[in-house]
């Protein structure tokens, strides 16, 4: 039965990869609205109605959840936003 342990870890390890996070925009006083608006155009392939329904989340709610998926994906995302100077995090979903 020594075997038992190592399923259970590669089990909650898969598990955990395969949960859904999501890349969280923040608000901050330093970038212009239409700016944001083009980055999730560019990083996220947006159309402008939707890249622009995100960004009025950021300014009005002080954040949005811009994508959700896969935790590889999501880094990949958040990676790409910090290089745009955009404040940016990852986290869990709720629906996970």
């Amino acid at each position: 039965m020594p075997a038992a342990p190592d399923i259970l870890e590669q089990t909650a390890q898969s598990t955990q990869l395969d949960t859904p996070w999501n890349v969280v925009v923040h608000n901050d006083p330093i970038n212009l609205m239409s700016y944001v608006t083009l980055v999730f155009q560019r990083v996220f392939e947006y159309p402008k109605e939707k890249a622009t329904k995100h960004m009025l989340e950021v300014h009005e709610l002080g954040r949005s959840v811009v994508w959700t998926g896969l935790r590889e994906k999501a880094e990949f995302y958040v990676q790409q936003l910090h290089q745009h100077l955009l404040l940016s995090t990852l986290e869990k979903s709720d629906g996970a």
